[in-house]
């Protein structure tokens, strides 16, 4: 394990923000986490995870041991007629993973396609697109106890899923590793289509038979074209989350905003987060090197060499002005560092 000092984390964290972390660290098995936690405990510093980053936004410097999870690995744990439980390693990049359960005829996530990030944020975050979210086809997951340095494993209750939400950015927040993911995927897949512009996309394809592969192709060329691409454009996707609000509110609100989005769920109807911000007149506005984009007013942007308290500035603002014009509290996905 080789541990590294003051190193630049522009080339991992898709914002692109130019920050450095006192000591970096790689580590492609669960010995490796084990032995850097130990090692942060010697530095007397904290250990700061990265996964792929796509949901975290640094304002500064870290005074840090940075540990990024390259744990890589997927293969089949069980499987019968209807289903198979595959196993993928914390390390592996979520769009690959995607691709590869397609190429083998594996469905349940083929709606999560493009989605920026690894495979052990996928439960943390419970990601979710076009109609799916992670807990729908989630099974279980190991993850390292950071005083302990014991390994458990926590099945799909343990998680506590909830929008864009699970027990580890909550009650076990910063208690925990995930190393590996388990997924119950199908071999006689339902196809979701039903939500966003799906259905229509692939009508513009000429897609008459579906597959697990159409639908991908169909949420990926929805994606780029809604969808700056940080490589090109620093950024973390959806920076806030849909709210939910309870229905005798939504009707209040369609009274003064009769346009006003919804869409019912369990608690409530849920209102786009791009919708509320647009109208609050963000869209496409730019300050210096940072801003909202232009085709997508729930994704801030760094334009190049942004500084990420600016946005985190930016994005407070945002707040504020939502709240006063339609009294809803919009909050981040994206993790502030």
């Amino acid at each position: 394990m080789n541990i590294q000092e003051n190193i630049s984390l522009l080339p991992y964290n898709t914002f692109g923000i130019d920050k450095k972390a006192k000591y970096f660290v790689q580590a492609t098995t669960e010995n490796d986490v084990k032995s850097a936690l130990k090692e942060a405990t010697k530095l007397n510093l904290p250990l700061l995870v990265l996964g792929g980053g796509s949901n975290i936004l640094l304002t500064k410097d870290l005074n840090a041991l940075v540990l990024k999870i390259e744990i890589k690995g997927i293969k089949v744990i069980e499987e019968n007629e209807d289903n198979i439980l595959v196993e993928a390693g914390a390390g592996e990049n979520w769009h690959d993973f995607v691709i590869h359960c397609i190429e083998r005829s594996w469905g349940g996530v083929e709606n999560l396609s493009l989605i920026p990030g690894t495979v052990g944020a996928s439960p943390m975050q419970n990601i979710g697109a076009y109609g799916v979210e992670i807990k729908e086809v989630f099974h279980q997951l190991t993850a390292i106890h950071r005083e302990s340095l014991k390994e458990n494993t926590f099945d799909w209750k343990a998680c506590g899923f909830g929008y864009r939400e699970s027990v580890f950015k909550n009650d076990l927040k910063d208690q925990f590793i995930i190393t590996k993911v388990i997924f119950k995927l199908s071999k006689k897949p339902v196809f979701h289509t039903e939500y966003g512009a799906i259905r229509e996309t692939l009508r513009e394809m000429g897609i008459m038979d579906l597959t697990l592969k159409h639908i991908s192709d169909a949420v990926i060329k929805i994606r780029q074209t809604k969808l700056p691409d940080p490589k090109v454009i620093g950024n973390a996707g959806s920076f806030f989350k849909n709210p939910t609000l309870p229905i005798p509110i939504f009707h209040q609100l369609k009274e003064s905003y009769p346009s006003i989005p919804g869409f019912p769920n369990q608690g409530g109807m849920k209102v786009p987060a791009a919708w509320l911000i647009e109208q609050a007149g963000w869209k496409g506005k730019t300050f210096g090197k940072i801003g909202v984009h232009v085709h997508q007013p729930l994704v801030l942007v760094n334009y190049g060499g942004g500084d990420g308290e600016d946005i985190k500035i930016l994005s407070q603002k945002i707040q504020d002005s939502v709240k006063a014009k339609f009294g809803i509290e919009l909050h981040p996905e994206v993790n502030f560092l």
